[in-house]
């Protein structure tokens, strides 16, 4: 039995999961609204009160860094400690890994009907993977093939210097510069990123958007990709194709770090709410091609984007049952068998 979570500054996602036939197969899911709650181990409580069945692994995707089992969460006043965890279940060791990394375990894991690919015809070639995810944040982590299974790493990549290739992007950056000093790719592609291109492109016609800011209620974010997608706004559809754009050759970048030959996938919230536009005219697989001497290479390479928003608990499920234990982080000297 596997105790999974998904853990997040506004809600956390809990679960039961077993595996049966090499499969991971759900047993219960809770969700929580994170906020609600002192600590992560009074979720923990709540989700397990009156349950008696023995849980004999656990493992939990946080948004936020982890260092040695143990994440701040981003937009919570409290931490997620691996060994915290494992003490509360009785085990030798707890996972807490990085959401994204979560995302990139459940990606063998699950339905191919929860996946839509960009680049039909391409199955790529035997070797490492890629995952980037935009949201509130802009994730990425390399799935690295060991020859069996893959076995993804967490970075920090959406923090790199984001890297223009238009006269318009330079614009767009010189625009965020003033705004923030270094930009990172982070700042164009998460959070409010829409938002800034948006501004920027108004600032830079120098004329008020036609129907987007007049709207004061909601996300501004997810007025502008509404107005975008729906072409009611030519300020919008122009800010959401550069969204685009930066996004495919961002993915195309990660592809290169990555030698991703087995293929990149596009996770987080964003790219299911704005498909139409990553799919209108292939935009986005133009921009994730256009690598100059290397174009041919990573021309072989397919991008699927995820649909499936279960993808990080089922995730931290998978990691539970594959990622080694670091004798570091047990809590207690393994159990001995008996006999």
């Amino acid at each position: 039995m596997i105790l999974a979570g998904d853990i997040g500054g506004t809600k956390t996602v809990l679960g039961l999961f077993r595996q049966r036939r090499g499969k991971l197969e759900s047993i219960r899911e809770s969700s929580y609204a994170s906020k609600r709650f002192p600590s992560f181990l009074a979720i923990l409580g709540e989700f397990l009160d009156d349950d008696e069945r023995r849980i004999e692994a656990a493992s939990v995707g946080v948004a936020g860094p982890v260092v040695n089992g143990r994440s701040q969460v981003v937009n919570l006043p409290w931490p997620v400690d691996a060994r915290t965890i494992a003490r509360r279940l009785a085990l030798d060791h707890a996972h807490v890994i990085n959401d994204v990394e979560a995302n990139a375990w459940g990606i063998p894991e699950i339905s191919r009907s929860k996946v839509v690919n960009l680049t039909p015809g391409l199955a790529g070639a035997p070797g490492h993977a890629a995952l980037l995810s935009a949201g509130t944040g802009l994730g990425m982590a390399i799935l690295w093939w060991d020859g069996e299974r893959y076995r993804p790493s967490a970075s920090e990549g959406g923090h790199q210097s984001f890297a223009p290739r238009t006269d318009l992007e330079i614009a767009l950056l010189e625009f965020l510069r003033r705004r923030h000093g270094r930009v990172s790719i982070e700042r164009v592609l998460a959070g409010p990123g829409l938002g800034a291109i948006y501004e920027f492109l108004v600032d830079r016609e120098g004329k008020p958007p036609a129907g987007v800011r007049a709207r004061r209620s909601g996300d501004p974010n997810a007025r502008i990709a509404e107005a975008g997608l729906a072409g009611t706004d030519p300020v919008a559809r122009k800010a959401l194709e550069i969204f685009v754009t930066v996004y495919g050759s961002v993915a195309g970048d990660l592809a290169l770090a990555a030698h991703a030959t087995a293929g990149v996938w596009i996770g987080g919230g964003i790219a299911p709410k704005i498909l139409p536009a990553i799919r209108r005219a292939g935009a986005f697989v133009r921009a994730f091609r256009d690598k100059g001497r290397l174009a041919p290479f990573v021309g072989r390479i397919p991008v699927r984007v995820i649909l499936e928003p279960r993808t990080a608990l089922i995730g931290a499920a998978a990691c539970a049952v594959h990622r080694p234990v670091p004798l570091h982080g047990r809590t207690h000297a393994p159990r001995k068998k008996k006999g």
